[in-house]
């Protein structure tokens, strides 16, 4: 009995199949492949989807450096601050000194007029009336000139009255006398005169 040559089972083959031909149903089904991709709802973004994060960390970088900026200035202005303190600090030792210089002169006439007390009386006080002299001539030097001038207008910013009198040889409201006199005018006066005036009818 001739035998047939036996056909090999569909089931188990792995020839594939000729180019255009029809695949019996559910064939497709067994072919591994990769697991489908979840789709992303609505509620829940997906991983590709862009979120605030970027917006924030700009937000976030922009704060720091202000921030940093402020603190820097901060420093600056301190430093600043105490810079102006000490040279301020330094002019008003250095205005003190050249003061105190300028009046050198007038202790070392004093100690001169003292050390001849025993002498003449009236070259003591032609002494001491030079020294007086010296002493105005650096206070003018400083910006600061003696007032002491009677038979003048009294002026507020410059006379303070003590007290009034009647005198019918003067215009009233005249000088009369000067009781102490003023240094310096305007913003650098030190001290007005003070003085007698004429009294006003």
């Amino acid at each position: 009995m001739p035998r047939h040559p036996q056909e090999p089972d569909r089931a188990t083959s792995t020839e594939p199949a000729p180019e255009g031909a029809v695949r019996p149903p559910g064939e497709d089904s067994r072919q591994p492949g990769p697991p489908p991709r979840p789709q992303a709802t609505n509620d829940e973004p997906g991983p590709d989807a862009a979120g605030p994060a970027p917006a924030v960390d700009e937000h976030t970088a922009a704060m720091h450096e202000l921030e940093d900026r402020w603190r820097r200035a901060l420093a600056d202005l301190d430093n600043l601050r105490k810079r102006h303190a000490k040279e301020l600090e330094r002019e008003r030792t250095v205005e003190r000194s050249r003061t105190a210089a300028a009046f050198l002169p007038v202790l070392d006439n004093l100690e001169l007029a003292l050390s001849h007390a025993d002498a003449d009386s009236g070259a003591i006080v032609e002494g001491i009336r030079a020294v007086r002299d010296q002493a105005v001539n650096v206070l003018e030097l400083l910006g600061y000139p003696r007032h002491a001038e009677t038979g003048v207008a009294f002026d507020p910013a410059r006379h303070e009255v003590v007290s009034v009198v009647d005198d019918p040889d003067v215009e009233p409201g005249t000088v009369v006398q000067v009781l102490r006199p003023g240094f310096g005018d305007g913003d650098r006066q030190l001290r007005p005169a003070t003085v007698t005036v004429a009294k006003r009818e």
